[in-house]
């Protein structure tokens, strides 16, 4: 939090009362922690929700924490919850093999197809959206595209393998 100590814990007990500006004020000041701290324990696709819900707990729970100074550490169990929680969702389902997923493709309307697949490409992050579309839309070759954004060629293969599933998710989940 980019608060000093008092400051901070000021407005983690103003926050405790149920003040809903002070609650506001304290989940704003901690967003960015919290999203660091989900990129390094979520799957990427996981991180925007995993971090909005632990911000709704800690809004409804603050009023029970303890003490003040136990907040950060507190907020980080919440988050590395979530992050398994929604891990373990993500695992609940048979992934589908290619040959069910490519006739799952085949048997819709070309124009579903088309608006569905850019509506995919639109719901991803921009740094996975770019390795995409330079290399199936520019096809450029792995080299070519980890030169152009001086990169690891392996990096560079992780995000388009990553980025290529997020796609294959969108596509293939519930409607």
């Amino acid at each position: 939090m980019a608060l000093g100590t008092p400051e901070r814990d000021r407005l983690i007990r103003v926050a405790q009362t149920g003040d809903p500006v002070a609650i506001d004020r304290l989940l704003a000041a901690c967003q960015p922690d919290a999203r660091r701290y989900a990129h390094r324990h979520c799957h990427a696709s996981d991180v925007d929700d995993a971090v909005q819900e632990s911000l709704l707990i800690v809004a409804r729970k603050v009023g029970g924490l303890k003490a003040a100074a136990a907040f950060a550490s507190w907020l980080f169990v919440v988050i590395r919850r979530e992050c398994r929680r929604l891990s373990r969702l993500m695992l609940r389902h048979d992934p589908l093999t290619d040959e069910l997923a490519e006739a799952l493709m085949l048997a819709r309307p070309d124009e579903s197809l088309r608006i569905d697949l850019a509506s995919a490409l639109e719901s991803l992050p921009p740094h996975y959206l770019e390795v995409v579309l330079l290399r199936d839309f520019e096809e450029l070759t792995i080299a070519e595209i980890a030169a152009r954004l001086g990169e690891q060629p392996g990096a560079v293969k992780s995000r388009l393998h990553r980025a290529r599933e997020l796609v294959r998710e969108y596509m293939l989940g519930p409607r």
